[in-house]
């Protein structure tokens, strides 16, 4: 948004995360590898030079387990307009990137997917979050989803019977039966870069303050 554009044909660039997108939306055309190369590969050419951006980058670090990252991108998702990070929040607010601040909660850190008619979930916590819950209307059924660093339990507060999937087994929740399955560890995968001057700003507790 800020540069010339003569500058930037020269370079191999993307604007926002629309190719991630894809690993979200389509996910189950892709092996978890191919997605964290994908990932790896347009993370460095990514600028965000759009608000629509960090929930999705958001979203697909988590599934790779690049957990601090997308905790990073979340909050930059969720900030926006508290922190003006766009320096235009005056103009009005950018909506769409907050509605993404619960993507990327729920699918990112819920690992939520909608895959073929099957509710799946592989959920996973970055070190700020000891806690994360959610409730979802699915099909008739009301469930509600508590995630722990080491587990999740899923609870069926209407309707009947849900099969879902946790982390690839497939697991049926029933009606004041909640189901609580072990969250097991993330892959360990090398950082992935971004853009010179594009990495978001470090959130988590592991985070730097300087002052001045």
């Amino acid at each position: 948004l800020h540069f010339p554009y003569f500058d930037l044909y020269r370079k191999q660039v993307v604007k926002q995360a629309d190719l991630v997108l894809a690993l979200h939306l389509r996910g189950d055309a892709f092996s978890d590898e191919e997605k964290a190369r994908d990932f790896a590969y347009y993370e460095q050419l990514t600028v965000r030079d759009s608000s629509l951006s960090a929930c999705t980058q958001a979203v697909v670090a988590a599934e790779v387990g690049h957990l601090e990252l997308a905790y990073d991108y979340l909050s930059e998702a969720a900030l926006i307009d508290l922190d003006d990070l766009q320096h235009n929040s005056r103009d009005g607010l950018h909506i769409a990137s907050l509605a993404g601040t619960w993507i990327g909660a729920v699918a990112g850190f819920g690992g939520m997917r909608d895959h073929d008619g099957t509710l799946s979930f592989k959920p996973r916590l970055p070190e700020a979050l000891a806690r994360l819950k959610f409730r979802l209307g699915y099909r008739a059924r009301r469930l509600q989803v508590e995630v722990h660093r080491d587990r999740a339990t899923y609870s069926l507060l209407d309707g009947p019977s849900l099969e879902i999937v946790h982390h690839g087994k497939r697991a049926t929740v029933a009606a004041q039966r909640p189901l609580t399955r072990a969250i097991p560890r993330p892959p360990r995968r090398e950082a992935p870069s971004q853009p010179p001057g594009r990495a978001p700003q470090r959130r988590g507790p592991t985070a730097t303050t300087q002052v001045a």
